[in-house]
């Protein structure tokens, strides 16, 4: 896992696309009755690591923490500390024991120590289930993502501080990405963050994610668009209308394209699990998306 006190930290949603692919791989490989049992977030007192705690007995506690939110009884969760480059390490053997090294300065940096082995659990969690994505890079943001919709990874997002001296963060999201795929989970779990953090900068990330996550149930061809979204889709159900032709490329932009049919039909994301979803363009319709489930007003 990537992440230290003197790395730049990267702002903003730059990796927002395979964030996005990433829940929806998650959909598709556990299923949304599984996702479901999920709805509970790991409990900041069940991590919670005093300096008083003998340090390996602490460790191995915190490890089985993650290890039983994420339904993994059988394995067993050796950690050792090295000093390296990187916050953390997993080995992905074909177990039963799986061995993760910490970075040397969580002896001292304890209250972190949760939020690192969510993160290397979570990549024991994946391998166990076939999930992984091409590339060590998406490989990992597909990881993060995991920890933070599976309900561990307000954690990595808590352990982003920063002050006039220094700065830290965790994982390969940016403050705002986990922000976000926090926000996704907490309108499916009806469960907020919030209260957990102790960091001002990780609440702030994530309420600019909440933000984006907001608009996410507000795009065109979905009811609750705002005017202006209106307007524009209006506009641009009347060109595609006036261009489509059988054999024709779908019309449209990120959000929505239109396919030639009788009657046309428009395709735009699922806002829970980003799934393309098709309907019909003739007023106002109901969907189901065919993944996760979730009903839609839309006004096509």
């Amino acid at each position: 896992m990537g992440g230290s006190e003197s790395d730049p930290v990267e702002r903003g949603f730059p990796h927002l696309a395979t964030v996005r692919e990433a829940i929806t791989a998650l959909y598709r490989r556990m299923s949304p009755v599984t996702l479901r049992t999920f709805d509970t977030s790991v409990a900041p007192g069940d991590v919670a690591f005093a300096d008083a705690d003998e340090l390996h007995l602490g460790v191995q506690r915190v490890a089985g923490v993650m290890v039983r939110h994420l339904r993994l009884p059988e394995a067993r969760v050796i950690v050792s500390f090295r000093e390296m480059t990187h916050a953390a390490h997993v080995e992905l053997a074909a177990g039963p024991e799986y061995f993760v090294e910490l970075n040397s300065r969580f002896k001292t940096h304890r209250r972190d120590i949760g939020a690192a082995l969510a993160h290397e659990v979570t990549h024991v969690f994946l391998h166990r289930h076939g999930l992984a994505f091409p590339g060590t890079r998406d490989n990992e943001i597909l990881t993060d993502t995991a920890t933070a919709y599976l309900g561990a990874g307000w954690l990595l997002l808590d352990a982003f501080r920063q002050d006039s001296l220094s700065s830290q963060k965790l994982g390969y999201l940016t403050p705002e990405e986990f922000g976000y795929v926090l926000a996704k989970r907490a309108r499916v779990f009806g469960e907020d963050p919030a209260i957990w953090f102790t960091s001002p900068q990780a609440y702030e990330a994530y309420v600019r994610g909440s933000e984006l996550a907001d608009r996410d149930e507000e795009c065109p061809p979905l009811a609750p668009a705002p005017w202006t979204g209106r307007r524009r889709y209006a506009k641009d159900r009347r060109y595609a209308r006036d261009h489509l032709s059988p054999g024709s490329p779908a019309l449209g932009n990120d959000l929505y394209t239109f396919e030639h049919h009788s009657p046309p039909r428009v395709c735009f994301a699922c806002p829970t699990c980003r799934q393309r979803i098709r309907v019909p363009v003739r007023g106002r319709v109901r969907a189901r998306c065919g993944l996760c489930g979730t009903v839609l007003d839309c006004d096509t």
